[in-house]
């Protein structure tokens, strides 16, 4: 019985072998093969028929769509071109995705990219429980320059407030505006659909036996930008009444992060050369754990003010200003972050900056500069790139080379050394 199942066995030639499962009704979700002769149409129609019941009605259009299914955000951006810096409001967000943890506790986070992410990240404060959280809190960065805008790209990311759990939550959403777009002084409005983390696969060296993600957070970190050690805000004074130069430390930008947990202990330096003794030679208060240190130390008035160096502008002008930012380490020897120097030998707005103060008596002149990646040197004055002027956005003319012979370094205390190898 069970050959007769498996096989027709009839007088004459070896029939084929017939499947068992051709014993059995079959449901296609696509057109039903026939076995038969194609011969007659009234075979098709059947399978045609069953085929178009099993087909799914197709979705209907509306706002039923993925692009909104993580909700919106609504957001301002200034681009304040006179101060060199970029205003960045949070309004409100809507329709937002309540996590699996159900709670909806959220805040927005912003970078500059490209760039090193905790250099330029801010975030608002946390509104909690509610999908459609409502912030209006402004977030600003400053040293914003034309050249930051045109290559520049500001994330922002949703997040969940997560700061109780032992791993970090990942972002509800994010969105990313090229801010080539901006006009500068205008405010511009946004209202955006949030999209997912755009995640990158871990290099194969990574270990991922034990449970590691094969997927990581794409972070741009300073990549293209080797020059990225970060930027100085300084202000030049020259006292007519006393007959000396006010320096002022204001704030510094975007730092290089030089300690293991990505931030850095930040000081300035400065010294006048060529100069000797204590008067030459001065140092800010180290700011703990921050890559946007704010100083504000320029004395607290003109009579006694903190970095001063007395002198006439003749003299002045024969001198260079060195300043130079460090990361301070507790029983070693401080990291060098950045640094510039001004003088008559300098170029573009180096040189602007240096010049206007000493032609200009009691009146207080405010620029931002970007930092070199090599210590201040004597006698050494790089170029400097137009496409990184930071006077009110202005390109200037390409700097030329000086690089004498002999290029003495100066030393912790401010005083110049043969070698050059020693830091400031």
């Amino acid at each position: 019985m069970q050959e007769h199942m498996a096989i027709d066995v009839s007088p004459g030639p070896i029939q084929p072998i017939r499947l068992i499962s051709d014993y059995f009704p079959h449901f296609y979700p696509f057109l039903e093969p026939v076995l038969r002769a194609p011969g007659s149409q009234a075979m098709l129609a059947p399978a045609i028929h069953s085929a178009s019941q099993l087909q799914p009605n197709p979705e209907p259009e509306g706002d039923s769509d993925d692009s909104t299914a993580l909700g919106t955000l609504e957001f301002t951006l200034l681009f304040d071109a006179d101060n060199s810096t970029l205003h960045c409001t949070a309004h409100r967000a809507k329709g937002l995705k309540p996590p699996a943890s159900g709670s909806v506790d959220t805040y927005v986070k912003a970078n500059l990219l490209p760039g090193a992410i905790k250099a330029s990240q801010l975030r608002t404060r946390t509104v909690r429980g509610t999908r459609g959280p409502v912030w209006e809190e402004t977030l600003t960065y400053h040293g914003f320059t034309y050249q930051d805008a045109g290559r520049k790209t500001l994330r922002l990311c949703v997040c969940e407030d997560s700061r109780l759990r032992r791993r970090r939550a990942p972002p509800l959403g994010e969105l990313r505006v090229p801010l080539r777009k901006l006009v500068p002084n205008q405010a511009r409005s946004f209202d955006i659909c949030l999209e997912k983390r755009r995640l990158t696969k871990r290099p194969k060296s990574l270990d991922t036996a034990r449970g590691m993600s094969l997927y990581e957070e794409e972070e741009m970190e300073a990549e293209v930008s080797g020059e990225e050690r970060g930027r100085i805000l300084l202000s030049l004074c020259y006292i007519s009444q006393r007959g000396g130069l006010l320096v002022g430390v204001l704030r510094c930008a975007h730092l290089a992060p030089m300690d293991a947990n990505g931030y850095s202990d930040p000081f300035v330096r400065l010294f006048l050369h060529p100069g000797s003794g204590k008067r030459s030679k001065y140092k800010t208060s180290v700011r703990r754990k921050t890559l946007n240190p704010e100083f504000n130390e320029v004395g607290h008035s003109w009579e006694n003010p903190e970095f001063f160096y007395a002198g006439h502008r003749e003299e002045l002008a024969q001198k260079t200003l060195l300043v130079s930012v460090w990361d301070y380490d507790l029983g070693t020897a401080d990291d060098f972050i950045g640094g510039v120097q001004l003088s008559n030998r300098a170029s573009g707005e180096r040189l602007r900056h240096w010049r206007d103060c000493l032609s200009r008596s009691d009146c207080r002149l405010e620029l931002w500069h970007l930092l070199d990646s090599v210590p201040p040197q004597l006698g050494y004055y790089p170029a400097q790139n137009p496409a990184c002027s930071l006077f009110r956005g202005q390109d200037v003319a390409a700097a030329g080379k000086s690089l004498r012979e002999q290029t003495p370094q100066v030393d912790g205390d401010g005083g110049v050394k043969s070698t050059s190898t020693d830091k400031l």
